[in-house]
């Protein structure tokens, strides 16, 4: 600390040095550590504040106290630095901040230099801690959410997907940004129940750095030296690099038989047109070249079936599988499996 005349000057500078608690204790910014080290008093409102173990190794006096607004004012007289740590990081101490702005407005104090230091700030993706945490707490302490199973929540993801598109479909951001909530909560609710696994367990932080390294790996034409300047080179590096991760044995593989049966059906015959296998065999029947008249003569059928006592979900489910079977068979006759082209999807976008 500096030694000051407190009978010379006026006031001098009050710093408010506010700090995230999603950024680890001690590590504040370098204009942070200079002001600390130069201020004439250092006053934290919180003596659990997580950084004053640091401060003080770093030999940093700070004096323990929760002054107003006005006594803060106060003590800069003489012309001295006054660096205060607000309880919580500066955001639960409103009072001081609102008296200090009180008390500046009213004219009839001198005030000292008001500056506002962040010390920590958020990254992008900060608020996911919170998130985390909260998760967390949950798990251990709600009677509910502490008993659930993966395979409790498998139909809630499933909704929660649902929801989102038909957000995008309609159009509504809002919703659109509630509804990203909802599908983000059932991955943290999936890696805390992992997490509890006796055998087998890993977090959040796992599932992130599987994804980090699988979505590097294959984008090498931005974190490699490999040259993709079109969607459809993008495409191809995606699909060949899949292809060689999975090793799998045929196109089939990875396509997910919980789809839904249209989505599982349009997915088998995409494989099988991109890998030069046999498409389903067809009865004679118009071709749909618009989404409309398809759409109605799904509607159709859907309702043909539901009158016959047909579950035509069902029922286009048991076909996609044996459609499924035939695929494998022909593979098999053929001499070859999926390999390296087995990534292909016969979708817009690469699947993951």
């Amino acid at each position: 600390m500096n030694d000051v005349d407190d009978t010379a000057g006026g006031p001098g500078r009050l710093i408010l040095l506010t700090t995230s608690h999603r950024v680890a204790p001690g590590q504040l910014s370098w204009p942070a550590w200079q002001t600390l080290r130069a201020a004439d008093r250092v006053l934290c409102a919180d003596p659990d504040h997580p950084h004053l173990p640091f401060l003080r190794e770093a030999g940093v006096g700070v004096e323990v106290a929760a002054p107003t607004g006005r006594e803060l004012a106060e003590a800069t007289s003489g012309g001295r630095t006054v660096v205060y740590l607000p309880a919580g990081g500066g955001e639960g101490d409103r009072s001081v901040t609102d008296e200090l702005a009180a008390l500046g407005g009213s004219g009839r104090v001198a005030m000292p230099d008001l500056e506002l230091l962040p010390g920590s700030y958020d990254l992008p993706g900060a608020r996911l801690l919170d998130l985390v945490q909260v998760m967390d707490r949950i798990r251990a302490e709600c009677p509910w959410s502490s008993l659930r199973t993966h395979e409790d929540l498998a139909k809630y993801g499933i909704e929660e997907m649902y929801e989102l598109v038909e957000a995008i479909e309609e159009g509504d951001r809002e919703a659109v940004r509630e509804e990203l909530g909802d599908v983000l909560l059932q991955v943290v609710f999936h890696a805390a129940i992992a997490e509890d696994d006796p055998d087998e367990p890993f977090g959040i932080d796992d599932v992130a750095a599987g994804l980090v390294a699988k979505l590097v790996h294959r984008h090498p034409h931005i974190f490699g030296d490999e040259v993709a300047e079109t969607p459809e080179q993008v495409r191809a590096n995606w699909t060949r690099l899949k292809g060689v991760e999975k090793a799998r044995d045929s196109v089939t593989d990875g396509v997910p038989l919980a789809s839904p049966a249209l989505a599982l059906a349009a997915k088998l015959a995409g494989r099988a047109r991109e890998a030069g296998l046999p498409l389903p065999v067809t009865p004679p029947a118009p071709l749909y070249d618009d989404e409309t008249a398809l759409g109605d003569h799904l509607l159709a059928e859907a309702a043909t079936a539901q009158s016959a006592g047909i579950d035509p979900e069902a029922a286009l489910r048991h076909a996609a599988r044996r459609y499924r079977a035939a695929i494998r068979e022909a593979e098999a006759g053929a001499g070859s499996g999926g390999g390296q082209g087995a990534g292909a999807a016969g979708d817009d976008e690469p699947e993951r």
